[in-house]
């Protein structure tokens, strides 16, 4: 199991009128994550997408605990449950300063190839390097 954090500060425009940061932009942060995540293993979205591969997102779910509000520091928790083959799944936790857990969450994303538009495996170099953070 891979795990890295990424930390992201809630703006004052992604709060609604409670003054809770607006649950749809969850999606973003979680996007921030995955890309830091797979920077910290030394690969870039960038990258793969220069190399033919896309990764559109499969499935997303959430499930909300407690709030966060204007300006509080968020620590997202990213995991890569398993060694991807065509599909690559994260989990996420959001924590705030005190350590309260916000939310948890679920994304499935599909590698593709960008001139067929089709599922392809994982890149080599990828699973490999994935591969000594899972026991096998």
């Amino acid at each position: 199991m891979y795990t890295s954090t990424t930390k992201v500060r809630v703006r004052y425009s992604e709060t609604d009128m409670m003054g809770y940061c607006y649950y749809g932009n969850y999606a973003t942060y979680f996007e921030v994550a995955r890309v830091e995540a797979i920077r910290q293993l030394g690969f870039s979205y960038r990258q793969m997408e220069d190399d033919g591969i896309a990764l559109p997102v499969l499935e997303f779910a959430i499930k909300y605990f407690k709030p966060a509000f204007y300006d509080d520091e968020l620590m997202i928790e990213t995991t890569i449950t398993e060694v991807p083959k065509a599909r690559i799944h994260f989990t996420y936790k959001t924590f705030n300063t005190e350590g309260v857990l916000l939310n948890e969450a679920k994304t499935s994303l599909v590698f593709i190839n960008k001139k067929t538009m089709k599922p392809c495996s994982a890149p080599a170099d990828f699973i490999k390097t994935l591969e000594k953070h899972f026991e096998l």
